[in-house]
């Protein structure tokens, strides 16, 4: 059947056939983007590209330009109707899918061809607005290598030349371009980002956001995707013990949970009030893109970390910030302790602000705290009994942690407490925090990341967006705020290393799954410590890391300014260098060859030659008979060296070399016609 079909192809007319093979590139170069795509450009773009293949293969007529007019108009309104604008990254990428397919219907003359190509590239580099994972890169270093075999193989006008020439072609200017791409890539000053990237999407997966909706997603969708690496300069902290502070939610208004007001610390003059013990926990951290001011550290980092090209400033809340959004991947170290306490030892005016709750939601669970208090053992209980009052309750009362709860109401935390008694973390950190406040406990909620995976292949500890968790903070006097983590009561493996969360794999990783699971393993920690070292090493090259490397060749103070003059410079050294190389490879190309064309020029100017393509092409055996026919004497010595330069070339003396140069000396000697 394959073979039948490639028959066909080859048989086809070679327009046709290159038509197909354009067309094959374009959903090579778009087939990545159709998961960000609205679901009826995809359609149309698949659509669009197999009427024009049918088209071809059937040797048709392309559709009038009312067609078309038609479509466009058409595909812009939904354009407009989907985004709400035509500007911006995402419009103008379906835009772009949109004319780079319409443009297919109207491959006419070459000139159309070089417009898909080029929309063809731009297409390409779009894709990078989305992922510059390592997987990204190599598919689209396919399609390069695609787009330039069709820009090639367009320009072999004549017969049908094998696509596989035209590709070889395109191999050899792949590899002499890339060293013009690691010089760009090294030097080119990275300033700010010049492209958008993207913004949070993670509704209904897991991960983090600014604030948090209770409720309102009836499944959580585990995302596999690593949010970011750590290595450990010693031993790790133990499993337990890995908080990544994030966000810190304070303010309820009955259906989300939003940081505290921006003028709460300065209003109640707040500090963190940071106090840390023990031996800290040296390491680095490789933060994704968030497109968020946050920086991601364990609890808790009393000094700044090591990051060029940010300010950095902790909160009061112990919440590490970064002066604009992350819009790049993130290297940077940092040093942790585990033991450690924070906030006001003695009750002070701005804890009410935790204990606040919005009136008319949750009664039962406002009931549940007035009996607990109203009961003998903990009418004048503290806030540390009062909490493993709640905790033992989670414990002990049918509770179980699901990533299935099934779509909440509005009184959540009643819900939770009395009725499913069932959900993932949100769930109970929003209904342990709201019970504990009920109990005029100060209370709050800290969202981040717990846990993660070593990798066993290069020692990196992977925190996947999976690992997104919600814990609460309770403030005890003497003590301050404590980290408590009701999840821990309900199901202890989610915080431990037994019980991690993990993605469903797809069909290929069952597959090698249930063939050998520990072959699966490694495998993946092979991909991961890849995509790593490209993190590492292609990511996150920034203009800090370019400064370090011209201060490693001789720089006092390199700037960006230095970078683009190293850039000039390197520039101009090559272009002389090529041209130099030029010049020097004329001199060396046949000298024999330029030899015998002086010889054509004199006799051509003396009227010995008198026919264009004897001047052109003729040898010296044919020149010493012209110049015979010629008449005239006394030239018998250019008769002479003529045969003596046919001989030079053709008897290959052992002298050859000296030869040739005695022949050129004796060349400016010889008398010729006049």
């Amino acid at each position: 059947m394959l073979n039948k079909f490639i028959s066909r192809v080859q048989n086809l007319p070679r327009d046709s056939r290159d038509t197909l093979f354009l067309l094959a590139v374009i959903a090579w170069v778009l087939l990545p983007q159709v998961p960000n795509l609205p679901l009826w450009c995809g359609a149309l773009a698949g659509a669009v590209l197999l009427w024009r293949a049918v088209l071809a293969a059937q040797n048709q007529p392309l559709p009038g330009r009312w067609w078309l007019l038609g479509l466009l108009a058409i595909t812009i309104g939904a354009t407009l109707l989907t985004h709400k604008t035509l500007l911006g990254r995402d419009a103008g990428v379906t835009l772009l899918v949109v004319l780079l397919s319409l443009k297919t219907l109207e491959l006419r003359a070459r000139r159309d061809a070089f417009v898909v190509f080029f929309l063809g590239f731009f297409c390409m580099l779009a894709n990078f607005f989305y992922s510059q994972s390592l997987l990204t890169a190599a598919s689209m270093l396919l399609g390069l290598l695609g787009l330039l075999t069709v820009l090639v193989n367009a320009h072999m006008p004549v017969g049908k030349p094998p696509l596989l020439e035209a590709a070889r072609t395109a191999g050899w200017m792949t590899l002499l371009g890339a060293p013009i791409m690691v010089v760009l890539f090294v030097l080119f000053p990275r300033l700010a980002p010049l492209w958008g990237i993207p913004s949070d999407a993670a509704v209904g997966k897991s991960g983090l956001s600014e604030n948090m909706q209770v409720g309102t997603i009836a499944k959580l969708a585990l995302d596999d995707s690593v949010a970011m690496r750590i290595k450990f300069d010693g031993p790790p902290p133990p499993q337990t013990d890995m908080y990544l502070r994030g966000p810190v939610l304070s303010t309820f208004d009955g259906s989300q949970w939003r940081p505290a007001r921006p003028d709460f610390a300065s209003r109640y003059s707040v500090t963190a009030s940071l106090v840390v013990t023990g031996t800290p926990t040296n390491y680095q951290v490789t933060l994704e893109q968030t497109n968020r001011p946050w920086l991601f550290m364990l609890d808790a980092a009393p000094a700044n970390p090591v990051l060029a090209g940010y300010q950095t400033a902790m909160q009061a809340d112990l919440q590490w910030m970064l002066n604009r959004p992350a819009t790049e991947l993130l290297r940077y170290r940092a040093q942790s302790f585990t033991s450690y306490k924070h906030g006001p030892e003695k009750a002070v005016v701005g804890l009410r602000e935790f204990v606040e709750l919005p009136p008319g939601f949750n009664p039962r669970t406002l009931a549940l705290a007035n009996d607990i208090r109203r009961d003998p053992r903990y009418t004048q209980a503290g806030s540390a009994a009062l909490v493993q009052v709640v905790l033992d309750r989670l414990r002990t009362g049918g509770y179980s942690y699901t990533l299935e709860p099934g779509v909440y109401g509005v009184n959540t935390a009643d819900e939770f407490w009395f009725d499913k008694k069932e959900g993932f973390c949100e769930h109970i950190a929003s209904s342990f925090v709201i019970l504990m406040r009920a109990l005029d406990v100060p209370a709050r909620i800290v969202t981040g990341y717990q846990g993660g995976e070593r990798n066993t292949v290069d020692d990196f500890w992977v925190i996947r967006q999976s690992d997104a968790h919600a814990w609460a903070e309770v403030w005890q006097e003497g003590r301050g705020w404590l980290r408590i983590d009701p999840t821990s009561a309900v199901s202890p493996g989610r915080t431990g290393a037994s019980q991690r969360l993990a993605a469903p794999q797809g069909v290929v990783g069952q597959a090698l799954s249930n063939l050998s699971p520990d072959f699966s393993i490694q495998l993946r920690a092979v991909w991961d410590a890849v995509n790593n070292s490209w993190n590492q090493w292609v990511l996150n090259y920034t203009q800090g890391k370019q400064l370090d490397l011209l201060k490693n060749i001789g720089f006092n103070a390199p700037s960006w300014e230095d970078l683009s003059f190293l850039l000039i410079g390197i520039v101009v050294a090559v272009s002389l260098a090529g041209a130099a190389w030029s010049v020097w490879e004329r001199s060396q190309h046949d000298p024999w060859l330029r030899l015998l064309a002086k010889a054509r020029k004199h006799l051509a100017k003396s009227g010995v030659v008198t026919d264009q393509n004897t001047a052109t092409a003729s040898t010296p055996r044919q020149l010493a008979a012209l110049l015979k026919l010629h008449g005239g004497g006394g030239h018998d010595a250019l008769h002479a060296w003529l045969m003596q330069l046919e001989a030079q070339r053709y008897a290959r003396p052992s002298s050859s070399g000296q030869q040739l140069q005695q022949l050129r000396q004796q060349f400016n000697t010889l008398v010729w016609p006049a």
